[in-house]
């Protein structure tokens, strides 16, 4: 079946159709318009260490296609690589059509079907690899051999993947990131991108936590895309931003409603800060450290545990900006596709189980989302009473302060 054939059947005005009061359909700007800041935004790079770097983004679903066009349209050398036929087809021919709320960006790319790498001449000095995380595995195996020696993969995903993705490509040869990127793939070519680059935001880190010049290097190389910044506590980062993801992207999808309607609702909010209450308690016994993200001081993640989760999820949403936004999760579930649950709240139980942590609420949230998948439930508003009673739950043990 056609990776993305769930998009045409059960597509986004399908979804708007059937979800809660307040989501309308998107207002974007014509094709024809193009915005003047877009044209003008970023430069090439000028350091002579980027000159010649030969790029692959690995999976252009929504936030690989945005990366991608921002690094192609500023000239470096870059591919697109992706596992949709139709999606690599219009790409070739029409190159990709990103839509923004400041207007309309068209940029021709150089695109691959999967099956034309392996007869691709040249190695790749870097591979940011923009799958979803269920397939992190088999990718990472996949453009291993076109991977240079000194070359370096990026994940540019949610999730912890570089701890399976590392001992496949080799641990001196992946640098782990943070991403703030809102955007959303319905049809082959186009991509309606919420955050433009001015405000998005990564965070990108060695694994061992020194600042190299490979990483800056990497930084610059990414900076088109979004504001770049280096971080040495790139894990506390990670795991800063797989709390965030836990606590309102299994909700969206479960009920089919938006980030925003979590927002609003102040018994799904108050969920929301208790899954992030069990995912901090996990953090802090398997000894990541919470670090500012989405551009947030230090100050700003201090005070109490409920606050500063609150404040981060809500920075989150007024950084998107739509309260049409689809995020990553739901447009899984709109698609038809397996979601990330197993790598964000399934996660979060592993190491809580591990760390002898209680996670009954990412536990059972992991559970609803498996049943659905596997057809014993649907999903939708009437599996709002279950999502509600999750909060007579008793809460998880209290960790130390964060």
């Amino acid at each position: 079946m056609d990776p993305e054939n769930g998009a045409r059947k059960l597509n986004r005005r399908n979804f708007l159709a059937l979800g809660t009061a307040g989501l309308a359909a998107a207002t974007l700007a014509g094709d024809s318009h193009l915005v003047q800041a877009a044209e003008t935004r970023g430069q090439p790079p000028t350091q002579t260490g980027l000159a010649g770097k030969k790029i692959a983004v690995l999976g252009t679903g929504a936030i690989g296609s945005s990366v991608a066009s921002e690094l192609t349209r500023t000239g470096q050398d870059v591919w697109l690589i992706d596992q949709w036929p139709a999606h690599v087809e219009a790409m070739k021919s029409n190159g990709l059509h990103i839509k923004m709320p400041e207007g309309d960006l068209r940029v021709k790319v150089r695109a691959m079907h999967l099956c034309e790498v392996c007869a691709f001449k040249q190695q790749f000095d870097v591979v940011f690899l923009t799958c979803k995380s269920p397939d992190s595995h088999w990718l990472a195996e996949f453009i291993k051999p076109h991977l240079a020696t000194n070359g370096v993969l990026v994940s540019l995903q949610n999730s912890l993947n570089d701890e399976w993705i590392a001992p496949i490509v080799g641990y001196e040869r992946d640098v782990a990131s943070v991403v703030e990127l809102s955007a959303e793939l319905w049809e082959p070519g186009v991509v309606e991108r919420h955050t433009s680059p001015a405000k998005t935001w990564f965070a990108l880190g060695e694994l061992h936590g020194r600042v190299t010049p490979r990483v800056q290097e990497l930084a610059e190389i990414l900076s088109p895309a979004g504001k770049t910044e280096v971080k040495p506590n790139i894990w506390g980062g990670k795991w800063s931003k797989l709390t965030v993801n836990c606590m309102y992207m299994p909700i969206t999808g479960i009920l089919r409603i938006s980030d925003w309607d979590v927002a609003q609702n102040p018994r799904l909010l108050e969920l929301a800060i208790r899954l992030g209450r069990e995912c901090l308690q996990v953090g802090v016994a398997s000894g990541y450290q919470v670090e500012p993200i989405f551009g947030m001081s230090a100050e700003e993640m201090l005070g109490a545990t409920d606050e500063m989760l609150k404040r981060t999820l809500l920075t989150l949403f007024a950084h998107i900006g739509q309260k049409k936004a689809i995020n990553a999760f739901l447009q899984d579930v709109i698609k038809g596709r397996p979601t990330e649950v197993h790598e964000l709240n399934g996660l979060v139980v592993a190491k809580g189980r591990a760390a002898g942590i209680p996670t009954p609420l990412n536990q059972e949230i992991t559970q609803i989302v498996e049943q659905i998948e596997a057809g014993q439930l649907g999903f939708g508003p009437e599996n709002l009473g279950r999502v509600e009673s999750l909060l007579y739950a008793k809460p998880a043990a209290a960790g130390r302060s964060f």
